[in-house]
């Protein structure tokens, strides 16, 4: 009971609840007013009756307010003129200029205002001044004019300044709503980009060890390889130590293979990007694997996309990450399948991005394993086969880019990557440098790497931050509003209208 009350009173707002409770109190003042008034058996009758009415239709409005059957504001209108008609027979019954009942116009004039505002309380109080005129239409030779047209003037008092209260508090609550609304979003946002900046400084802290380590052990594990690969050219074909030097050549290799994937994961990023067609780095990366794709049976599918749109692009790099994706696509079919790589153009969050999606029919990801698969080291492969760094890399590869990776997998059934490049045009190339801007003077500090894109514009303020697929809020460039919200963007905007 307790909480269909609470879902109920969740719908009404205090005006909602303040005609509840004069509603009740009419009924209950009019049972005590006529209990207690000194009036004839005819007049009571007459009362009590309308009364009555008033208290059904009143349980009937309430029942379809409670009940959902119909908007508040309709039933509201509906009750108006219900009211207006109870009020106009309350002062028919007595036609008096004395009878008091006129009051209720100027109560309904006022809770009208109040609820709906300067416009409606104004019609209300015109209704309310021709019904009371009628009402007092067969008096209108005995009483003097200016009596009359006081009582139905002061309506209008009543009807403004009411009405422009209530706009200024129902502005004043949207304003605070939407004030709440934002501080709230901007309170998540900075939870998210607090935790997402120590996750970045665990990374960076682990980046700066990891590759101190690789260092000091590459050396020696480069000549020890060495010499392994010599003594292996001296030794005869069927003796057990050239058995021995082959495993050891072997596990160097795999070794040597880590540790560049790690130095590769903890580099610093490059800024530094070529105009280049998208198609050429990712045509270039398939290659490499046309013979494994024909020992497992793999079948390879490449759609380039024509008069692709060139853009800023490290063709190493995305011939590396889109290698890396392909490695393990060719991983998860031993049985063979079918591998698609298929370029485009698409548009997320007003900003137009070149697209490499890569798919194929193989095992698939497990749900529960899909929040950890650009995590370092992460691996769903047997011991030993992978660095766990293939992905994280393709992500490091892409955030430098100022784009994303989606993925969409089902185990079984297959997996989807679709990497996002931003599209930039060439007119972006003349735009001021986003840190002359804002003047932060990052340009001058070397120890400091600024995830923005070098020019402000619509890639600036589009796909900056961390780099997710959303827009961006100004909170220290993380992309988690939409643009148009982003106080950089509006100083931009302002900027361009001046």
């Amino acid at each position: 009971m307790k909480k269909v009350l609470e879902k109920i009173l969740l719908r009404f707002s205090p005006g909602d609840i303040s005609f509840f409770i004069l509603r009740l109190a009419t009924i209950l003042g009019g049972i005590a007013w006529l209990s207690l008034a000194p009036l004839s058996p005819d007049e009571s009758t007459r009362l009590i009756k309308a009364l009555v009415a008033f208290s059904a239709y009143s349980m009937l409005l309430y029942v379809f307010i409670l009940g959902g059957l119909a908007r508040l504001s309709s039933i509201y209108v509906v009750s108006l003129v219900l009211d207006l008609l109870f009020v106009f027979t309350l002062v028919n019954l007595q036609p008096d200029f004395s009878n008091s009942f006129f009051l209720g116009y100027y109560m309904l004039t006022a809770l009208h205002s109040f609820y709906f505002g300067v416009g409606f309380g104004l019609f209300v109080a015109i209704i309310s001044c021709f019904l009371y005129y009628l009402n007092m239409q067969s008096l209108v030779g005995y009483i003097h004019w200016t009596d009359l047209g006081l009582r139905m003037v002061f309506l209008f008092p009543i009807a403004l300044p009411l009405g422009l209260l209530s706009q200024n508090l129902r502005k004043k609550s949207n304003e605070i709503e939407r004030l709440n609304t934002e501080l709230e979003n901007s309170l998540e946002n900075l939870t998210r980009m607090q935790g997402k900046l120590v996750e970045q400084e665990k990374l960076s802290a682990l980046g700066r060890f990891t590759a101190d380590v690789a260092h000091e052990i590459r050396n020696p594990l480069t000549a020890l390889g060495g010499i392994a690969r010599r003594l292996d050219k001296l030794l005869p074909g069927n003796s057990k130590e050239k058995s021995y030097s082959d495993l050891i050549i072997s596990e160097a290799t795999r070794l040597e293979s880590i540790l560049r994937d790690v130095l590769t994961y903890s580099e610093k990023g490059e800024n530094h990007f070529e105009r280049q067609d998208l198609n050429k780095p990712v045509a270039e990366a398939a290659p490499f694997f046309c013979d494994t794709c024909q020992e497992k049976k793999i079948k390879l599918v490449e759609n380039y996309a024509e008069n692709l749109p060139q853009t800023y692009l490290h063709p190493k790099h995305v011939k590396q990450a889109v290698g890396n994706i392909i490695f393990n696509a060719v991983e998860a079919m031993p049985d063979g399948g079918i591998l698609t790589i298929t370029t485009g153009v698409e548009e997320e969050n007003g900003i137009k991005w070149l697209t490499v999606e890569i798919g194929d029919t193989g095992d698939g990801i497990a749900q529960d394993s899909l929040d950890y698969i650009f995590e370092p080291f992460h691996s769903t492969k047997k011991t030993g086969i992978g660095t766990g760094l293939g992905l994280p890399i393709s992500l490091k590869i892409m955030e430098e880019h100022r784009g994303f990776i989606r993925v969409e997998s089902e185990a079984g059934k297959g997996s989807m990557f679709k990497l996002y490049f931003p599209y930039q045009g060439e007119s972006e190339n003349n735009k001021t440098p986003c840190w002359e801007f804002i003047g932060c003077g990052i340009e001058k500090d070397t120890t400091r790497n600024c995830p923005a894109y070098p020019y402000f514009g619509r890639i600036c303020f589009g796909v900056a931050g961390t780099l997710c697929e959303h827009g961006i809020s100004g909170i220290y460039a993380g992309k988690i509003e939409e643009c148009v919200k982003c106080p950089f963007y509006q100083e931009i905007k302002k900027s361009e209208l001046k």
